[in-house]
């Protein structure tokens, strides 16, 4: 039923989860729906074919609506995509233009320092949170999903070294490190004489950011979150889908 889809759809928002909702517009059964959550599983309501699914997800891995035709059911696929997450480590003059536009842009910035001095409130007004500690403190209260984006402002290695072990493995979206080629070289091999694979140290983005010839800390800010939504949106990736791409009436 209707209801028990807009139900679906209310608790995936009120959760913060990521899902879509996925309508039938034109061909038989017009009106049809159903909730997917992020694997792909309904939820509630009916799908009209099953390489919808696929669809879907990949959709939803892109944060990205479409209206696609399976045969004679045309659908229109609606992204439910909570605010993405960014963790800045390192309360430095660049974090915090780089925590004043994230947010601008709706991320949920979290800023984490070991200097308390550093790491305040007067500093990242715009943060949702402050977490004061070395990275390894305050591991467990990270939250590193697909959806997270982990920019390191500190290239001393007290801060780096512990980050990717926790970093490196997981699923989060884009990995950006401060420094200049020769540091992200020097990151490299150390990385790799610690046992990391060439997969995991390619997720690095060193020297972080877009090249635009930025110099101010609002500038670099700002080129961080030009790649940063590069990422996010896996931009110049090759999307393929079952369905047919139609345009939006």
């Amino acid at each position: 039923m209707v209801s028990d889809v807009l139900a679906a759809v209310a608790g995936l928002v009120e959760h913060d989860q990521l899902g879509a909702r996925v309508t039938v517009i034109d061909g038989p059964r017009l009106g049809l729906s159903a909730a997917l959550d992020a694997t792909g599983r309904v939820v509630a309501g009916t799908l009209p074919h099953p390489d919808v699914v696929p669809d879907a997800v990949a959709l939803m891995d892109r944060e990205q609506n479409l209206a696609l035709a399976f045969g004679e059911v045309e659908v229109f696929v609606e992204v439910l995509a909570p605010r993405p997450r960014l963790y800045v480590f390192g309360a430095v003059h660049i974090g915090q233009a780089l925590a004043d536009l994230a947010t601008r842009l709706d991320y949920r910035v979290v800023v984490s320092d070991a200097r308390a001095a550093f790491a305040s409130r007067e500093r990242f007004p715009a943060a949702e949170e402050i977490l004061v500690g070395w990275p390894d403190q305050v591991a467990g209260r990270l939250v590193l999903d697909s959806r997270t984006h982990v920019v390191v402002l500190s290239h001393d290695a007290r801060f780096e070294d512990p980050l990717w072990p926790i970093v490196l493995p997981s699923p989060v979206r884009y990995i950006g490190a401060m420094g200049s080629r020769k540091t992200a070289a020097r990151r490299t091999e150390n990385l790799t004489k610690a046992g990391y694979t060439p997969s995991q140290i390619a997720r690095i983005h060193g020297p972080i950011g877009l090249q635009i010839g930025a110099r101010t800390p609002a500038e670099v800010a700002v080129a961080i979150l030009a790649e940063m939504t590069s990422a996010r949106y896996r931009h110049g990736e090759a999307l393929e889908l079952r369905g047919v791409v139609k345009p939006i009436r």
